[in-house]
């Protein structure tokens, strides 16, 4: 079967899903969707341009807060009173305010190498996180609420099965334009970067602007994540958006396949899954409360780094028909080819 029945099959299936399934399924397919956006700017700066990043977790909150703050205050200074309550206006401030962060913490951070930028990255998510528990016209530790709800043609997607749609078609877009990114001569120069900085320079790759493109690109798909996140729930608080959550979003791209595009979407699909399972399973089990999924996560990323260090889709991309194509037998010669003339040897000199 070719890539695009199957891509076609699975968009169908996205179609049906929340007029077969139960509204608590679709909750959890709209998680995957938004974890799968933060996930997918992962696979741009990890998977391609080798940068480890624990700091998205705080991207999908600067753009989750802005979102919240600009839809529910009624004091908003004169130069944003246009915003007014429209998610879709707040929405464009939210990317552009998180492409500011996003280019200065970039420019601090990314000229870091080793284990310092990681440890950089940690740094920046947690003071971010620990702003928006702190300032009072973010509400603080309890968080904004009532946030109204995003709305399409005049339709309030006000409920699960409404919001599923938008989510779903975010990220595909999403999905399409970082695999066409991938394609691309921009796509080649960011991919050098994964062989090491001084090979890439080599060519000609300007090193610094290709980590600060996918930088920037990352930023912008966890804002919008956040975004999408604030309007589904209509409450946002500090606790989604620390450095735990950011480590799960690694994880989810670890395990689904950190250089592929729908390795993001897999893994998202899978930790979800798992999660949700560990939680209402392992409790019973064991025969306490407690956070043991922590646990077992921490064990099965071990033994996938082991038996599958390139993730889950890579080996389940070998298994699918991705070809409707039979191979080619090898072609047969009628005439049996004729060696080729050899003149002598000369004699050895005496």
């Amino acid at each position: 079967m070719k890539p695009r029945y199957l891509i076609l099959l699975f968009v169908a299936a996205l179609t049906l899903a929340p007029l077969l399934l139960p509204t608590f399924q679709v909750t959890l397919l709209n998680y995957i969707g938004l974890y799968a956006l933060v996930v997918l700017g992962l696979v741009l700066l990890t998977g391609v341009g080798g940068m480890t990043s624990f700091g998205q977790a705080a991207f999908v909150g600067l753009g989750a807060y802005t979102t919240a703050y600009l839809t529910t205050t009624t004091q908003l200074p004169a130069w944003l009173a246009w915003v007014g309550t429209s998610p879709w206006l707040a929405l464009l401030v939210g990317i552009v305010l998180t492409g500011l962060v996003a280019l200065i913490l970039g420019a601090l951070t990314l000229k870091l190498s080793g284990h310092y930028l990681p440890l950089g990255t940690i740094a920046w998510g947690i003071s971010l996180y620990y702003l928006f528990g702190t300032l009072d016209g973010l509400g603080g530790q309890g968080g904004i609420t009532d946030l109204p709800p995003i709305t399409v043609l005049g339709l309030s997607l006000d409920k699960e099965e409404k919001v599923f749609y938008l989510i779903w078609a975010i990220l595909l877009v999403a999905m399409l334009i970082t695999h066409n990114l991938l394609d691309s001569r921009e796509g080649r120069a960011i991919r050098a970067l994964k062989g090491g900085q001084l090979m890439a320079e080599s060519m000609g790759v300007d090193t610094f602007r290709a980590k600060l493109v996918i930088f920037l690109i990352s930023a912008v798909f966890a804002a919008l994540s956040g975004w999408l996140y604030a309007h589904t729930q209509r409450f946002v608080n500090p606790t989604p958006f620390g450095l735990n959550m950011g480590i799960d979003y690694l994880f989810m791209a670890l395990i689904g396949g950190v250089g592929s595009v729908w390795g993001a979407l897999l893994g998202a699909g899978v930790l979800t899954l798992l999660k949700q399972w560990l939680q209402d399973w392992l409790p019973s089990l064991v025969g306490s409360q407690g956070n043991y999924e922590t646990i077992v996560f921490g064990l099965l990323i071990i033994l996938l780094m082991q038996r599958v260090p390139g993730g889950l889709w890579p080996l389940l991309a070998k298994r699918l028909p991705l070809s409707g194509k039979t191979p080619r037998a090898p072609l047969k010669t009628e005439v049996e080819a004729q060696p080729l003339p050899q003149r002598a040897p000369p004699k050895k000199a005496t």
